[in-house]
């Protein structure tokens, strides 16, 4: 148990778990669940050894990064749907741009002069 406690173990990967625990020892999970007082003991320890408050700290740093790479995929998403329809906005203006444009090369290119009404005098 202090192996595991110090972050010193010989056995195992390290983590605090009852099954390193058990590996640490040499005894099976059978003759540990045997030793009721040596379990509770065990909870207690873990939660307040180094090992026990790095793992925590570990384990809350990757819970908050994994809510940051979450939030990152959401933006992620909701900015390639604003891309999807910016390029569909795109295509549309594109395609009407094109059908002005057929429009207007076949339409006469001469120029009719706009009559001025009755009341307008020419400027001299």
């Amino acid at each position: 148990m202090e192996r595991l406690l110090s972050g010193q173990p010989q056995h195992t990967d390290g983590k605090l778990t009852k099954n390193n625990l058990c590996r640490e020892a040499g005894i099976s999970r059978a003759t540990m669940n045997r030793a009721p007082e040596l379990l509770t003991e065990w909870d207690a320890r873990t939660a307040t050894s180094p090992a026990g408050r790095h793992h925590q700290r570990h384990t809350e740093e990757l819970a908050e990064l994994r809510g940051k790479l979450r939030k990152s995929r959401d933006q992620c998403h909701a900015l390639q749907e604003q891309v999807d329809a910016a390029a569909t906005v795109i295509m549309t203006l594109l395609a009407e741009n094109a059908s002005l444009r057929e429009h207007a090369t076949g339409r006469s290119a001469a120029v009719i002069p706009i009559p001025l009404s009755r009341g307008q005098a020419t400027r001299e």
